[in-house]
């Protein structure tokens, strides 16, 4: 049980309303971690995401057939920019048709690329939050 539902954090899902999101879900928490550990973390995030936000819309395809961001295997720092900008092109697709204007993710590989290449797909404004960014933007303080 997560001090979320144990009610020890409240959130306030106002913080956001107005905005839409997305969520990307990163190989190494999704597929990988399916493949190596039996179980892929795809509900879990969906669930703190519902707790924050009103307004968010999943990608399609969804879940273990979400596209790669392209930044696996730490490739922000391989030198190989023209290829990690172009294996992110389809990610990029991916979140402009869902009309959000942030993309909440939960990996930091996936995070510093999705930053590192939103100009070039023109997508300068897209906001690029980690969860447990949102989740401490939405805390409610006594």
């Amino acid at each position: 049980m997560t001090y979320i539902q144990e009610g020890r954090i409240r959130l306030d899902k106002s913080r956001f309303s107005g905005v839409l999101a997305t969520y990307h879900d990163p190989c190494n928490y999704g597929r990988k971690a399916e493949r190596v550990f039996g179980h892929g973390f795809y509900d879990e995030p969906r669930w703190i995401l519902n707790q924050c936000m009103e307004n968010w819309v999943d990608m399609y395809p969804t879940r273990d057939n979400q596209y790669c961001c392209g930044g696996g295997g730490g490739t922000l720092t391989t030198g190989y920019n023209t290829e990690r900008i172009f294996y992110g092109r389809k990610k990029m697709e991916q979140i402009q048709a869902t009309g959000a204007s942030m993309v909440v993710v939960p990996c930091h590989s996936c995070h510093g690329q999705l930053n590192a290449i939103k100009a070039e797909y023109g997508m300068e404004n897209l906001v690029v939050k980690y969860l447990w960014e949102l989740v401490a933007d939405c805390l409610m303080m006594e």
